[in-house]
């Protein structure tokens, strides 16, 4: 809920004006877009509500903040498949109707807000007594507590109050020593948004609801937000890659966290897989992204460290399959890659990706349903969907096709081609985005490096989302050394 709350602020960080109207619009699409789990995801619903009830006012009276509350809840709860009593639905409903409740007898806005907050505090109390999973845990429901002290925090604000560390429930129990894990496991949280043009939301919505459980699949016909618990989401990403591209993807393994929460040290049986995953990546941001999107096994290396035939050898060995997809990741890596097919015993296939953008590409085509060749054909298709753009700096004075670069200069390669140069990263960078139709551009995601500034990764972010406003801009950490900013570009 916090990291969609940041979301949603990011989103109205520039906007400068008292135009409520103009600022739920743009948090409610923030919170989409940053939504993670179950209670993000229904978060952003309740912000959406709150701005459809808003309307096109540029203020409310009471009576309509409290309406506004109420279309929230009521969005929130359209929003799910399987509405549970007992959670934070349950929470901003009963906030809502105490609101609209204090509104018919007072125009003060803060009464009506104060109204929503005890009212919310009380149905957190309840969530213990509503679902069986609270009471044997001796906790409240955890998305409604977070519902209770965002309101609390807006109820501050209007009384002028600083806004400062809250103290957790006294309702609050430590947790059971032993919570038992379901014989198959947890599975994975599964998370993307899906982003295109007349997408069919009713349509995805079942189909999600089909491949696993805790399934929330919001949004409209240009941006669909999917969250679902399954246990195999490389079917459920296949599938979601054939009606949309996506973006803002994040896979978590909840049977690790599990382990983690209860103390122990994950111990994942060593079982046999249809068919293995080993990739090439520098940086551990980009290695915990592969192995979210189901990688097995990530070989270090990359530009200036490329990886022995010996080291992909030992990482396609030490997979749990006899069939076995390699992502090279680097151009310089795929010849080593390809002897390893003559060197195993296994079925081996290269996917000739030439960037970490490419990779992760394929990732997304890659359908756990599918046989090795049929993979490898669909992957190597994918690398051809996305533009990258690399940012380092020279190690010596050239000319590359007319273009005088000096030592220590910024460069930025599109696509393997140095294209431009530039005092700093953000200038390379737009020379290069030069060299592309902006027309085409729907979705952009900046890895940013080790060495990147905090400050510049939010300028080239901003810059980004003015220079396409209809396109999707996503930030993360690849961590990777040498090379400040790595960028997909679809």
């Amino acid at each position: 809920m916090l990291l969609t709350l940041q979301s949603a602020i990011g989103d109205i960080r520039d906007l400068d004006e008292a135009d409520l109207s103009r600022v739920a619009r743009r948090a409610a699409h923030g919170a989409l877009m940053g939504a993670r789990g179950n209670s993000g995801v229904i978060l952003s619903q309740i912000f959406r509500g709150f701005a459809v009830g808003v309307g096109t006012r540029a203020s409310v009276d009471a009576a309509q903040l409290a309406a506004a509350f109420r279309e929230g809840s009521t969005v929130a709860y359209r929003a799910v498949i399987k509405p549970t009593e007992g959670t934070m639905l349950t929470v901003a409903r009963e906030a809502s109707a105490a609101a609209v409740t204090a509104a018919e007898k007072t125009g003060d806005l803060t009464e009506v807000v104060k109204s929503a907050c005890e009212a919310a505090a009380d149905a957190v109390e309840r969530t213990t007594e509503q679902l069986d999973v609270l009471r044997q845990a001796g906790v409240v429901d955890a998305g409604g507590y977070g519902l209770q002290v965002i309101l609390e925090g807006f109820l501050k604000r209007l009384q002028g109050e600083a806004l400062t560390a809250f103290e957790k429930s006294a309702v609050q129990h430590a947790r059971p020593k032993v919570v038992a894990s379901p014989e198959a496991g947890w599975g994975y949280c599964t998370e993307f948004v899906i982003n295109g043009e007349h997408l069919p939301v009713d349509d995805v919505r079942q189909e999600i609801a089909r491949r696993g459980e805790s399934a929330l699949v919001v949004g409209d016909e240009s941006a669909i937000k999917v969250h679902v618990h399954t246990h195999e989401p490389a079917t459920v990403i296949g599938y979601a890659s054939g009606v949309g591209s996506l973006s803002r993807l994040k896979v978590d393994d909840m049977s690790a966290q599990h382990h983690r929460l209860q103390g122990e040290v994950a111990r994942r049986p060593r079982s046999s897989k249809r068919m293995a995953l080993v990739a090439v990546a520098s940086g551990d941001g980009f290695r915990r992204i592969l192995e979210s999107l189901g990688v097995d096994s990530v070989v270090g290396g990359g530009q200036t460290m490329n990886p022995s035939t010996e080291d992909l050898l030992a990482a396609v060995e030490s997979v749990p399959s006899e069939s076995v997809l390699v992502l090279p990741n680097n151009g310089n890596v795929i010849m080593a890659a390809q002897q390893v097919a003559q060197l195993t015993r296994k079925q081996v296939s290269i996917v000739p990706s030439k960037s970490m953008p490419q990779g992760i590409a394929a990732l997304l085509a890659f359908d756990f349903g599918a046989d090795l060749e049929a993979n490898a054909s669909a992957m190597a298709h994918a690398l051809k969907q996305v533009h990258t753009i690399e940012v380092t700096r020279a190690v010596r004075a050239s000319e590359v096709d007319g273009l005088r670069i000096a030592e220590n200069d910024v460069i930025a390669l599109l696509d393997d081609r140095i294209v431009a140069t530039g005092n700093a990263p953000l200038d390379a960078i737009a020379g290069a985005l030069d060299r592309l139709k902006s027309t085409t551009v729907r979705t952009v995601t900046v890895y940013a490096g080790s060495d990147a500034p905090e400050a510049e990764r939010e300028r080239l972010t901003k810059t980004l989302m003015d220079r396409f406003p209809k396109a999707m801009v996503e930030l993360q950490s690849g961590d990777q050394p040498l090379y400040p900013y790595v960028l997909a570009v679809e």
